[in-house]
């Protein structure tokens, strides 16, 4: 690899746990994101970016892999494990000659080793630097002295390919520690599926400074890249992995859960401070990349580049066919009996949101035995939980923890943040019917085993977090590591 090599370095920057408006290029005034809005500001704005599925793990398999998460078998739920033969992009561009590594969180949680994998799949680790957060609850990872460790290790010229992964925003959070470092609850925009009480406004702070710090580290490595003369030659993705860590966000299939930040920029390609309206996943990563350093993109790859959306120069819509997106999940934590999920699947267009549940009996986020553990613990949830007979939080507290109806519909033009499910509505009995249709004929057309009545494979996955402190009050198979043979 000589100095003469002239393909692109790749920088893939993906948060834990940040949902789509909050960064300060979609408008939001109390989250600081300088880094961000740089990408977004010198490149391509997505302002619909969607995440494969609303989970750590899955949604960066997805990411990895090009494909979306219900074919990724065991890799397809959070905490399984990542079956080596499972194609992933830093193998791919290593391969054909790029330096590879990672910083922070790669795929994850989840167990690489029992996939037959002798590294994380996104590249060999650099986290020997330790840094001094504000927040004590933070990881403290030195994002930026790693990213230069990993530099020094690459050959002269040789390109580089480096997945940066922020721990935050994902909880836990020192309390009060976004007040603490100068946010205003006053200005903080909480949203409707949440009470408008101040310890949630303090909790959407302490979020805050979490993007805010991890967003220092991501100006500091432009910069660096900058005076390096590389920033140019670099095509930098920046994204989040899901939704908040909050009720009816993460591990839902609502807007907050799903719908991400993303931002593109590459030098000249990309110039112009563009927002582009495409429906764009996570699966349109891989073969942005590799297109981009010029490797034939394999055949089984479900993505599509994102280049022709860059090459075009504009904002709004450029591709006609990039009008929707499918999202879903499966398993989350082990919160139901034999270790089950919630099975739902949803697409989403300009206009609606339209949503299958397949286990409707099932609790959603997990029952009170588990103290509804699909949601993340922290003030928010306890205020609704312990509140949630109250006049006003009830309905809030049932829209994020209580039992769903086999399908639901919304009309995203009324209702943005899909707090009235329309699925019974009369006027929109010709809407549901043609997303139902339009839904389920891509999902088995993409080979997804719960339309193609093998479902029940989702649950069998072995899981390799916990026990949990409520698992004895949970029946049934509860194994850590182990196939569940239903």
């Amino acid at each position: 690899m000589g100095s003469s090599d002239t393909r692109p370095n790749i920088l893939f920057v993906i948060a834990d746990d940040q949902s789509w408006p909050h960064a300060g290029a979609y408008g939001c005034t109390w989250v600081s994101t300088p880094g961000f809005d740089r990408v977004a500001a010198e490149g391509v704005l997505f302002e619909q970016a969607f995440c494969s599925a609303p989970q750590c793990s899955p949604a960066r398999a997805a990411a990895l892999t090009g494909r979306p998460f219900w074919q990724l078998a065991e890799a397809s739920l959070l905490a399984g494990l990542f079956p080596k033969e499972l194609a992933v992009y830093p193998d791919l561009l290593e391969a054909h000659g790029y330096a590879v590594g990672h910083t922070g969180k790669g795929w994850g949680p989840g167990n690489w080793k029992a996939g037959g994998r002798t590294r994380n799949p996104a590249g060999p680790e650099f986290n020997e630097h330790r840094d001094h957060p504000p927040s004590e609850a933070q990881a403290g990872t030195d994002y930026t002295r790693n990213f230069l460790a990993f530099l020094e290790t690459r050959g002269p010229g040789q390109p580089f390919c480096f997945w940066f992964g922020a721990r935050e925003p994902h909880r836990p959070y020192e309390e009060g520690s976004g007040r603490r470092q100068g946010g205003d609850a006053g200005e903080v925009v909480v949203p409707g599926y949440l009470p408008d009480d101040p310890r949630v406004r303090s909790d959407l702070l302490d979020y805050a400074a979490e993007i805010a710090w991890y967003d220092r580290h991501l100006g500091a490595i432009l910069d660096e890249l900058d005076e390096r003369g590389e920033l140019d030659r670099t095509l930098v993705v920046c994204t989040a992995d899901n939704g908040m860590p909050f009720p009816r966000a993460k591990c839902n299939l609502y807007p907050d859960s799903c719908q991400v930040p993303m931002a593109l920029r590459w030098g000249e390609r990309s110039w112009g401070g563009h927002a582009v309206t495409d429906f764009v996943t996570f699966e349109d990563l891989l073969p942005t990349f590799l297109e981009a350093a010029g490797i034939e993109v394999p055949d089984h790859v479900v993505g599509r580049s994102l280049l022709p959306l860059v090459d075009a120069q504009r904002s709004g819509r450029i591709d006609p066919a990039r009008d929707h997106v499918l999202t879903g999940r499966e398993r989350h934590v082990h919160c139901r009996p034999d270790n089950r999920g919630y099975p739902s699947r949803a697409i989403r267009t300009d206009d609606h949101l339209y949503v299958i549940n397949y286990a409707p009996d099932r609790w959603p986020v997990g029952g009170p035995d588990s103290y509804y553990a699909d949601t993340d613990g922290g003030p928010t949830k306890f205020l609704m939980v312990g509140r949630r007979f109250e006049p006003g939080i009830d309905r809030l507290f049932d829209l994020a923890f209580a039992k769903r109806p086999a399908a639901e519909l919304y009309d995203l033009r009324a209702d943005q943040e899909c707090l009235d499910n329309r699925i019974d509505d009369p006027s929109l009995s010709e809407v549901r019917a043609r997303l139902h249709a339009r839904l389920t004929t891509r999902l088995r057309e993409l080979d997804d085993p719960r339309e193609l009545g093998s479902g029940d494979a989702f649950d069998a996955y072995p899981y390799f977090q916990g026990p949990w402190v409520w698992h004895d009050r949970i029946p049934g198979f509860k194994q850590i590591g182990a196939y569940n043979h239903l």
